[in-house]
C-alpha cells in the first residue's frame, strides 16, 4: 500500500472516503444511510482499510469509477438481506446495472474472497 501513500487526492474528502471520492471526480453522494442493511461508519472505517486498490488508481488501466464505492457495498448487502432481485433494487442505489458489475468484477477478480480474508485476520488479531 506504500503506493497509494504517494497520492494526493484531487478533490475535497467529503463525508465518504472511498477511493472515488478521494481520488476520483464524483461528487458526494446523496443518499441518507435510511436501511437496516446499510454500514455503520465503524463498519466502513473497517471495510475500507481493508478494500483493494483499483487499477486505475495504481495507473494500471481501466478508467475512474463513476460510483461510490460504499454505496456499492450498501447496495449489495441490501440485497443479500432482503433476498431481493438486481433489478428490484430501491432507486436510492446505483442503477443495478452498475451495481451488478461493480460485484461481478469483484467476484471475477477473487476481491469478494480477499476481502473476507482481511476482515476475519483483522478480527483475529484483535
Amino acid at each position: 500500500m506504500s503506493s497509494i501513500d504517494a497520492l494526493t487526492s484531487t478533490t475535497v474528502t467529503p463525508a465518504c472516503d472511498c477511493y472515488v471520492h478521494r481520488f476520483g471526480s464524483i461528487a458526494p453522494g446523496l443518499r441518507a444511510g435510511c436501511y437496516p442493511s446499510d454500514m455503520t461508519d465503524a463498519e466502513w472505517a473497517e471495510v475500507r482499510s481493508a478494500m483493494p486498490v483499483p487499477a486505475w488508481l495504481l495507473k494500471q488501466g481501466g478508467r475512474p469509477e463513476a460510483h461510490c464505492h460504499r454505496e456499492m457495498l450498501d447496495a449489495m448487502r441490501y440485497l443479500v438481506d432482503n433476498g431481493v432481485k438486481w433489478m428490484a433494487l430501491p432507486v436510492d442505489f446505483p442503477y443495478w446495472r452498475a451495481v451488478y458489475d461493480f460485484f461481478r468484477r469483484w467476484r471475477t477478480y477473487d476481491y469478494v474472497r480477499e476481502l473476507h480474508e482481511r476482515l476475519r485476520r483483522t478480527a483475529r488479531e484483535r
